[in-house]
């Protein structure tokens, strides 16, 4: 994951905060496209960028920023097959688990004659290449009664099958050109086999739903971080490495260290303020000084608790490395800016909380990648 400069605010009524308002680098790129191609792109301002926010969170009404209609709940909801070939003759299974029709653009694809999953995804790779988009591939299992994912090394044959295109990355939305890929090319990759796709999506609705939900994620994409800069002898790499790993933090092969929840989940995660990444080579001979700690709002659930976490491991580090606890202006950042910004916190995964949509689940996982 690329980290792009932190971007640091004045918050709350004589409160200097640091706020790392963070983008990832194709997002950083892509806002800088045309108008016309929407992009996790929002209206929403930068709410924790704003001089005063303590105050104007307080006076604002809810309304003043709608969201879209909230969906309820994060399960998947069971939703009616669109129509099959009469030709065909039985019911379409249910969505696999992983699938939700909310953020994914859907067709099934049936066979009378049983099809070996791995020939069906090795056909498919062809005819969807060139998609923005992940796609999901799955095949129903009778004797299970259960969806699958497949690969190419599926070796099961089956006569439902079922493709997922997600309609949203932090790249931006599906666009016309991608819904007609992907439908042609499952449509395509049924009459290679002599089967029958379901009814794809109408594309209005698709376009549509995809448009919409890309502007409620932009307004909720933040990343939260804070600085470490030394007093003034520079950070050595080796024991820089040795306290980190003492708050039980790991080295991965992003050149950052990620504090993991017991699922092994990246709750927020350490790294050189200066351009070159940590690695178990460069960080022998290495010296730095400062460190950013970030943690990415809608991918963790409890986002305050977890940001309750990084400051303490800013202000161990700190201690460790006589370094200062810092925003972007080298200002101080003590109880008083953390205490606001972890409110903000709370209110953004409120926000996704009521759209449906809860901070950490899978289905933010899944959008809120690049």
């Amino acid at each position: 994951m690329a980290i792009s400069e932190l971007q640091m605010g004045l918050i709350g009524t004589g409160v200097v905060a640091v706020v790392g308002v963070l983008a990832y680098n194709k997002w950083q790129e892509h806002k800088a496209q045309k108008h016309a191609e929407k992009t996790f792109r929002s209206d929403h301002r930068d709410v924790l960028l704003e001089p005063g926010i303590g105050d104007a969170a307080e006076a604002e009404p809810a309304s003043a920023n709608p969201a879209p209609a909230p969906i309820p709940g994060d399960a998947p909801t069971e939703i009616a097959p669109g129509p099959i070939h009469e030709e065909a003759g039985r019911q379409a299974p249910s969505l696999p688990p992983e699938v939700d029709e909310r953020v994914d653009c859907v067709v099934r694809i049936e066979s009378i004659e049983p099809i070996e999953a791995g020939q069906l995804w090795q056909v498919q790779r062809e005819h969807l290449d060139g998609l923005s988009k992940p796609v999901g591939w799955f095949a129903f299992d009778d004797n299970a009664n259960a969806w699958m994912p497949i690969n190419q090394h599926s070796s099961e044959r089956h006569h439902w099958f079922c493709a997922a295109m997600q309609l949203v990355d932090r790249r931006g939305p599906i666009n016309d050109a991608d819904f007609t890929r992907f439908v042609d090319g499952v449509s395509r990759t049924a009459d290679q086999f002599m089967a029958i796709p379901s009814t794809a999506p109408a594309r209005a609705g698709a376009l549509g739903r995809a448009e919409e939900l890309d502007r409620f994620c932009a307004s909720v994409d933040v990343q939260i971080g804070v600085n470490l800069v030394s007093r003034g002898t520079p950070f050595s790499g080796t024991k820089l490495r040795g306290l980190v790993e003492a708050q039980g933090m790991g080295l991965r092969a992003d050149g950052l260290f990620h504090a993991e929840d017991d699922d092994g989940r990246s709750q927020f995660v350490l790294g050189n303020l200066e351009p070159t990444l940590f690695s178990p080579e460069t960080l022998r001979d290495m010296q730095t000084q400062g460190l950013t700690l970030i943690v990415d709002v809608p991918r963790v659930a409890e986002g305050g608790r977890v940001f309750d976490r990084m400051m303490q491991v800013a202000n161990q580090l700190a201690a460790a490395l006589d370094a200062e606890v810092v925003d972007d202006n080298r200002s101080a950042f003590g109880p008083e800016a953390a205490a606001l910004i972890r409110q903000q916190i709370e209110q953004f995964q409120g926000q996704m909380r009521d759209y449906g949509l809860p901070s950490g689940s899978d289905l933010a996982m899944r959008l809120f990648t690049a």
